[in-house]
């Protein structure tokens, strides 16, 4: 199948953008690229036209436009499991104090499509939007280890195994250990494989077919919260999943 080259140029335009890289020279787009300014500039001026990219008048710096809130917010809305999760991330988080999410997985990754900041945590590295690697996050475990086998086996086909931390697992034969623990006890557990001090629990939302639709997570600081209190959290946490995945018309 042919690919539009100019198309497929203002999607890596667009794609330069992140919670990092909120803003860019042309000279350092056309950089990236590997492409001549006027092209660019051509390419620049007609995402500007559509209201996907916007100039700072006073800096002449290039970042998102209004239009990707406005498109974001419109596959937001078709997530109905969002709306029926939320009252149950926010009671979790309410009995807790830490941070709860809600993470789909899109292709070889995890992306947090909802969070609830709790009031004793001190995590702020996550944001809706955010992508997350599966094989070193408790819900990127929990999506491949309840989604069906033979997806997993391709999803993990030339999978980029990288060291987020020295606890991450780094091999194929490890994880699908790791996985099969996850099963066996319905809940995975990153350990500081994500993010150094940082300890998150995972646990399937399923949807009326059975299928694994989203995970749901708790993070605590292992300073903060000690194995005990974890594994009263993990309680709470597969308890909640369990009362979204009922509302959502699973039924064991």
């Amino acid at each position: 199948m042919p690919i539009i080259q100019s198309l497929d140029r203002a999607l890596q335009i667009l794609d330069l953008f992140d919670e990092y890289t909120t803003e860019l020279k042309m000279t350092e787009i056309s950089a990236r690229m590997g492409l001549h300014k006027s092209t660019v500039h051509s390419l620049l001026r007609t995402l500007q036209l559509h209201g996907y990219i916007d100039q700072d008048e006073e800096t002449g710096k290039y970042k998102l436009g209004l239009k990707m809130l406005e498109k974001g917010q419109l596959v937001l809305k078709r997530m109905d499991i969002r709306t029926v999760a939320r009252k149950h991330l926010e009671a979790l988080s309410a009995r807790t104090g830490q941070t709860v999410h809600l993470v789909i997985r899109d292709g070889k990754e995890g992306v947090y499509i909802d969070k609830v900041e709790g009031e004793k945590a001190a995590i702020r590295y996550s944001r809706i939007g955010r992508r997350v690697p599966l094989h070193s996050s408790a819900v990127g475990k929990v999506l491949l280890a309840f989604g069906k086998r033979e997806e997993t086996e391709a999803l993990l086909r030339d999978y980029a195994f990288t060291a987020q931390t020295p606890a991450t697992i780094r091999d194929k034969e490890t994880l699908l250990r790791e996985l099969e623990r996850v099963r066996e006890q319905g809940y995975a557990v990153d350990n500081q494989e994500n993010e150094p001090g940082v300890r998150c629990g995972a646990t399937p939302i399923r949807d009326h077919t059975g299928a694994v639709a989203a995970a749901m997570s708790i993070s605590t600081l292992t300073s903060a919260v000690d194995d005990e209190q974890f594994r009263r959290y993990l309680l709470l946490l597969q308890e909640e999943g369990k009362n979204i995945s009922r509302l959502l018309g699973y039924r064991p």
